[in-house]
């Protein structure tokens, strides 16, 4: 059975920094750090985001992420579909013609139409998808606010912006200034 991968999780905490990023365009560096997770790990589902339209990149020095689209249209099963595709959540293999019984040879009576299983999967996972293209990214964005301390969005907000100056104010500085005097 094929399943939602934690990229998923990862790519929609990413994003929700992104909704009240102001002038700040975080890396993908800067938000795995923000989250504790490996750069290239995140580094891989920015791409994909961008490919759906969800995220625009910058150039640039401080060059970095914004969303393409308001939050409050972007779907959690845009999310979905941008970073795993569209793999279904059941592969159904067909179980029903392998029966001992049948000595090798699956009766018309057992294999005809839709296997019960897999009708039960997909009303599941069409249920799923529903209720995933219900949920905006704005939405949780308000939950979290209303979730968290009054004052933590600034100071990740903060902490991101930071973030983007550093990377600027590093390259920002003279090669000939950052190389050793090869005098003696």
């Amino acid at each position: 059975m094929a399943h939602l991968t934690s990229s998923v999780e990862y790519g929609i905490h990413c994003l929700l920094w992104l909704v009240d990023a102001g002038d700040a365009q975080p890396s993908s560096r800067d938000l795995a750090e923000l989250q504790g997770v490996s750069p290239s790990f995140v580094a891989k589902i920015f791409p994909k985001l961008e490919k759906a339209g969800l995220v625009v990149a910058s150039q640039g020095v401080r060059g970095g992420y914004r969303l393409a689209r308001p939050p409050q249209d972007i779907t959690v099963l845009d999310i979905v579909d941008a970073i795993e595709g569209p793999k279904p959540l059941f592969e159904c293999l067909e179980v029903r013609r392998r029966c001992a019984v049948f000595d090798g040879e699956a009766p018309a009576w057992a294999t005809g139409g839709v296997c019960a299983i897999h009708a039960v999967m997909q009303r599941a996972e069409q249920s799923m998808r529903d209720a995933l293209a219900q949920e905006t990214l704005a939405g949780l964005a308000g939950t979290l606010a209303c979730k968290a301390p009054a004052g933590f969005g600034s100071d990740v907000q903060q902490w991101l912006s930071g973030r983007g100056a550093a990377r600027g104010a590093v390259r920002a500085v003279p090669m000939t200034r950052r190389r050793p005097d090869p005098s003696p």
